[in-house]
């Protein structure tokens, strides 16, 4: 028989176990309150379109923060220095694209999916290509944070036995499923914002409490470049893994190519009135992202500190081999009963607004662009019904997907970046064809599109040319990009001679 919990001289305390089972409970509390109130399916995906730009706002950085960037920020910063960081830089300039070019394209079409787009413009195959895609992303994103949050996270804080890994996480799963396929999106939204109070609230506390036992701010601040630090760099350069323009490059990438054609964003956009509450959104998650990322920049800076003050707390180990786990172990080792188990909901929070924002969004593009479109539309009632069953079963495959991230080499960053973001950029490409060429061809497109998958795999799986993960996107994007510019041109020009020779 196994024992759940193996021994350690740090455990949680009765408190700990009370403030998370109130947590879960409230969540489901949640969901059942707006079960009653949705009654169309339109009003379960997109709120009726008619949700708060606000509440939108916080949602959407709710989405995209998840317990993989609550953790991988954080270790980064231990790991690797704060390079990765400099990539805020680049907000403005992402503002200006999505805000003032992206969203109002989006806005006017009007769609549920935003893979309905893909065929109005370019045909079915551009859009199953896209849906493919989409699916392939988001549910190993999905998969990923549950192998992160429970194997990782949770691990390093409670120390329960591996063989109850599988067990621990379908109860988070089936969680965040019933309260999602309860309460649809104005539950996602709440929820959200509820676990965005949580989660930030726990990192500001974890700095405030290593400073007090520093005794001072400053103590957090290394007083000399720490030599497993990457040497700071400002150019561009494809060999290294973080330099100043290379993170830069990497979160203006990923920003423009999220919004511009994933339905967990495109999803919150269309829930809101018009392109303007549609860009105010965007603004409040963008200065929420902010706000996220220099407070776990400041406790990648604190954890640190308090561990290379508190070496006996390592186990033995060099700092940088455990540097993804040292926020979570701080959680059980140096805050006070009661908070431990508020910062543990915190990780719990993470995940399960991602979760909850993933199984809402994957769920209506299967139906959208799968379901419904190769059959009659159900009566409402059963559209409804129809969704909810189809959460259900999205949950049950991410789950057992999730058992197979393990396998994926690297840190925390290069995880996320070979497998999370792995479609993040060749999505994007179908996207750009179909709102800002009008001269793209279906063919063209498709062809694009897989190059720019074939691009990001090779450099995420065999690293061809010596190029680093942050590379990935960038390179698939531009591979992407050109290549369905070039095709479609080619096809125009090929169909111009040809109907020049027939007159």
């Amino acid at each position: 028989m196994f024992s759940l919990l193996q021994s350690s001289s740090f455990t949680l305390s009765s408190l700990d176990w009370i403030v998370l089972f109130t947590y879960g409970v409230a969540m489901l509390g949640i969901g059942y309150y707006y079960q009653r109130r949705n009654k169309t399916k339109e009003e379960y995906l997109l709120g009726g379109r008619k949700m708060k730009s606000t509440s939108i706002g916080i949602s959407l950085f709710a989405t995209l923060l998840s317990t993989l960037s609550y953790l991988t920020y954080p270790g980064e910063m231990i790991q690797h220095g704060p390079a990765i960081f400099a990539g805020a830089l680049a907000f403005p300039l992402v503002y200006g694209i999505v805000g003032w070019w992206i969203i109002p394209a989006i806005m006017k079409t009007g769609v549920t999916s935003a893979y309905e787009i893909l065929e109005q413009k370019l045909g079915l195959s551009v859009r199953l290509l896209g849906t493919v895609m989409f699916l392939s992303l988001r549910l190993l994103w999905m998969a990923t944070i549950i192998y992160v949050t429970v194997d990782v996270a949770l691990y390093s804080v409670v120390q329960f036995n591996k063989a109850y890994v599988p067990l621990i996480a379908a109860l988070l799963t089936i969680i965040t499923i019933v309260y999602t396929t309860m309460g649809g999106l104005k539950a996602v939204v709440v929820t959200d914002i509820i676990q965005s109070g949580i989660f930030l609230g726990g990192a500001l506390l974890s700095v405030i409490v290593v400073c007090w036992h520093l005794d001072s701010v400053s103590a957090i601040i290394p007083k000399q470049w720490p030599s497993h630090w990457n040497t700071f760099k400002i150019g561009f350069d494809p060999l290294q893994r973080t330099t100043l323009a290379n993170a830069m490059l990497s979160v203006l990438v990923w920003y423009v190519c999220t919004n511009g054609s994933d339905q967990m964003a495109v999803q919150r956009y269309l829930a809101t009135a018009d392109a303007r509450s549609a860009r105010r959104s965007f603004k409040i998650a963008l200065m929420s992202d902010v706000f996220a990322s220099a407070l776990l920049a400041l406790v990648g800076l604190s954890m640190l500190a308090y561990f290379t003050n508190n070496s006996s707390f390592l186990n033995g180990k060099p700092l940088v081999e455990q540097a993804d786990t040292l926020f979570p172990r701080f959680i059980l080792i140096g805050l006070p009963s009661g908070i431990s188990g508020l910062l543990i909901a915190g990780l719990l929070a993470a995940a399960m607004s991602s979760l909850s924002s993933g199984i809402n969004s994957v769920s209506s593009v299967v139906s959208e662009d799968l379901v419904n479109r190769f059959r009659k539309k159900a009566a409402k009632r059963d559209a409804l019904l129809q969704i909810k069953r189809l959460s259900f079963v999205v949950g049950i495959v991410i789950l057992l997907l999730s058992f197979i991230i393990a396998r994926v080499p690297g840190n925390l960053l290069d995880i996320i970046m070979k497998v999370v973001n792995l479609f993040v950029a060749p999505l994007f490409v179908l996207f750009f064809m179909a709102l800002f060429v009008p001269f793209a061809t279906e063919k063209g497109t498709f062809l694009g599109g897989l190059m720019a998958v074939g691009v990001a795999i090779a450099i995420a799986f065999w690293g061809i040319c010596g190029i680093t993960v942050l590379w990935i996107m960038p390179a698939a994007l531009a591979v992407g990009i050109t290549g369905a510019v070039m095709l479609s041109y080619m096809e125009l020009l090929i169909k111009r001679k040809q109907s020049k020779y027939r007159q």
